[in-house]
């Protein structure tokens, strides 16, 4: 009798501390996206607040180009207020580098605009948030595949599934506004 108590003791313990070291990892997993979100949310912030600047720039050459200014304003107001869903936002961010990417065509008109030394700064800075914010993009992601295949696969999604971790989206946009075509800004 004694030994089948221990056995069961020993398997009870064992289910325990892998219930416990299970739901730590998926807490664990969350805080990690957590925390490459405000990543993402920072460089979508700096790039936000380069906006402003390239749109002034531009249309101090191309004022007859009032829709597109006026679109990269609408949704650049439109995304800094977005604070829902990952999708939702991914949905947003798209709009933007959309409008973002017809702005930068319309420089290609501009010449002189090519050639000016504030408007070329503020590109290379905007290139630079994109690369960032590309990275930073590809890091939550990568968390929110580790959380989601742990929530998944079995034995964890029991787990998972009785202390109400919930699946978590991918943040997916358009190639960013670096990928401009025909556009030449060197």
């Amino acid at each position: 009798m004694w030994p089948l108590l221990v056995i069961v003791v020993v398997v009870f313990l064992l289910l325990a501390v892998y219930v416990v070291l299970t739901y730590n990892t998926l807490v664990a997993l969350r805080n990690h996206i957590r925390d490459a979100w405000s990543n993402i949310d920072t460089e979508l912030k700096r790039r936000y607040d380069l906006i402003p600047n390239l749109v002034a720039t531009v249309k101090g050459y191309a004022a007859h180009e009032k829709e597109i200014f006026e679109r990269v304003t609408e949704l650049r107001a439109q995304c800094l207020a977005s604070q829902g869903a990952v999708h939702k936002q991914a949905a947003d961010e798209n709009l933007l580098v959309d409008a973002l990417k017809r702005l930068l065509v319309v420089v290609e008109n501009y010449p002189q605009l090519k050639a000016d030394q504030h408007f070329l700064k503020l590109q290379r800075q905007l290139v630079n948030t994109e690369d960032r914010i590309q990275a930073a993009r590809r890091f939550f992601n990568g968390n929110v595949r580790d959380y989601r295949n742990k929530c998944e696969t079995f034995p964890s999604s029991l787990i998972a599934g009785i202390f109400g971790f919930e699946s978590q989206d991918y943040f997916s946009v358009h190639p960013s506004v670096r990928d401009v075509p025909d556009a030449d800004f060197g």
